[in-house]
């Protein structure tokens, strides 16, 4: 019964912008992240590495979540919610402009 009410939470928020990851950050395949502008430096994990470089290639977040779902075990909700929670993070850290 939640998952439903997940969902349909989900299908009532606006349509996500267009996400960019700034040009300047760099992101190695282990996932460690580095800003020159900054010298800030921290690591994500294998799915944070793939989702960064999803957004990298300008991927939208309906193929990403296809890519994510086809390649780990997660379900669509919990996918979402930690989709935007890292998105968030990302902004948080100034890492993203949006289109």
């Amino acid at each position: 019964m939640n998952n439903k009410l997940l969902t349909f939470i989900f299908i009532l928020l606006p349509p996500m912008p267009t996400l960019k990851i700034k040009t300047d950050i760099a992101i190695s395949d282990t996932g460690f992240v580095f800003i020159p502008s900054t010298g800030d430096s921290f690591s994500v994990n294998p799915m944070g590495a793939e989702l960064i470089n999803l957004i990298k290639q300008g991927k939208q977040v309906d193929d990403i979540k296809k890519k994510i779902l086809s390649s780990y075990t997660i379900d669509p909700a919990t996918f979402e919610k930690d989709y935007y929670d890292f998105v968030r993070q990302l902004k948080q850290y100034n890492l993203l402009t949006e289109k």
